[in-house]
């Protein structure tokens, strides 16, 4: 038979120069991967199978920094509790949209508004006055967005609004 790499139509071969320098290459990327995958994955943990490996604790050592008493973990914990709540606390007050949740069946509330001693509501002409205030107080915050943000651009869909450019006119300065 015809040997296949030998044939005159045959891809070149590699030299041997290039073949030992791409294994070292492919060999160095491998150890980078298992480095990689060490450092990425430390709960894998290390194994051995050397019986003369061993290893010191670092905590149990004698020259080992002093460990916390149960005193100061205890008040370190109440510290992280106290946090905690805290935490909790700004979250509620900053978030009101997210609302009360309960699970208890013996919980229950009164209506503040429909009681028979709330304050009286306001007549329609105060509550017409105070939606137009409302209503001018928005489109007062709409022009000084407008105004302080001039990044924003203008918008219009309207389709015979136009405008020309100041500055690319013929009579520009």
């Amino acid at each position: 038979g015809r040997n296949y790499f030998g044939r005159a139509s045959a891809a070149e071969t590699e030299d041997d120069e290039f073949a030992d320098e791409r294994a070292e290459i492919l060999e160095e990327a491998s150890a980078l991967k298992k480095l990689a995958m060490d450092y990425m994955h430390p709960e894998v943990g290390v194994t051995s199978t050397d019986g003369a490996a061993f290893g010191r604790n670092f905590f149990s050592r004698p020259s080992a920094p002093e460990m916390e008493d149960m005193e100061e973990a205890e008040e370190c914990a109440l510290v992280l509790a106290e946090a905690a709540a805290l935490k909790k606390s700004a979250v509620d007050y900053m978030h009101p949209e997210v609302g009360v949740t309960s699970t208890d069946g013996a919980c229950f509330g009164r209506n503040y508004f429909g009681r028979a001693s709330a304050a009286e509501t306001e007549d329609d002409e105060f509550a017409d006055e105070r939606a137009e205030i409302l209503e001018e107080a928005s489109a007062l915050k709409k022009l000084a967005m407008d105004y302080m943000h001039p990044e924003v651009g203008v918008t219009s869909t309207d389709g015979a609004a136009f405008g020309r450019n100041y500055f690319s006119r013929p009579s520009a300065p």
